[in-house]
């Protein structure tokens, strides 16, 4: 008996490292700042909106990851080897079957939550087909507004959820706008630290097609802050000066900040 539960033990635990593993790249920059932007852009602030937020941004965040690595991971087996398929910890048939269930709890907890919340979470999953089954993540400028729409369904989504009345007031909207045109015309900061693993994708991203303008970041007007100018100017020149990987996978960190600033 007690080396059954310690058998079943041991199973629990490799499961739930393996669903860390598919999570663990993106709590920095997916994870936090979209915590950050819901209670930045709700009117109220309340503990337990902040619970039920950090859970649904969880939640979509694993069905997200789940979605795109099962197509992406013989890429990975360069970017990012220690990742449950390139790892040899599940097949792209359990992955795959993983993503439907996700999908379906996905909704389910969305529509427990709310209407709205619901909708947002379908958006989410329309992206999500249209980036990796219809393939947009190949084309560079699709790839782009791809990303523009899981970033907002995943702040829209969030944003409801600490908002009591679920409803988004101009501030709201303001910073999703913001948030949108920084993301659309920045985001191609994800991609320099997977140049090798994109290349045999055959992906055609901003880094691939012009390593050297790419690295290039418009500057900010003396109105926005020194603050956040700095911010700014540290995130472009480390894109510029520093080409290796690891720096790149930092520079990305930082960039997430910036953006949710």
């Amino acid at each position: 008996m007690r080396l059954q539960l310690t058998h079943a033990l041991q199973r629990l635990s490799y499961h739930i490292e393996t669903i860390y593993l598919f999570t663990r790249s993106d709590y920095k920059t997916i994870l936090l700042p979209v915590t950050v932007f819901s209670v930045s852009a709700s009117s109220i602030f309340q503990a337990r909106a902040l619970v039920r937020t950090l859970i649904w941004t969880w939640l979509h965040l694993l069905q997200a990851n789940v979605s795109n690595q099962t197509f992406s991971g013989h890429e990975d087996i360069v970017n990012k080897p220690w990742r449950p398929l390139p790892s040899g910890r599940v097949t792209v048939h359990q992955a795959r079957g993983f993503r439907f269930f996700l999908m379906a709890l996905c909704l389910g907890v969305s529509y427990f939550l709310g209407p709205k919340i619901a909708v947002a979470s379908l958006a989410l999953t329309a992206v999500e087909v249209l980036h990796d089954d219809v393939l947009m993540s190949h084309h560079p400028l699709l790839k782009n507004l791809c990303n523009v729409g899981g970033y907002l369904t995943f702040e829209i989504g969030a944003t409801l959820s600490m908002t009591p009345t679920q409803e988004l007031d101009g501030t709201a909207y303001t910073a999703l706008t913001c948030s949108a045109l920084l993301i659309l015309t920045t985001i191609t900061a994800q991609d320099f630290a997977d140049v090798e693993g994109d290349k045999l994708s055959h992906r055609r991203t901003m880094p691939i097609i012009a390593p050297n303008g790419s690295r290039w970041v418009w500057g900010l007007d003396m109105y926005s802050g020194c603050g956040f100018l700095a911010l700014g100017t540290l995130v472009g020149l480390r894109y510029f000066c520093f080409r290796d990987p690891r720096s790149d996978r930092s520079s990305y960190v930082l960039y997430n900040a910036k953006v949710k600033c």
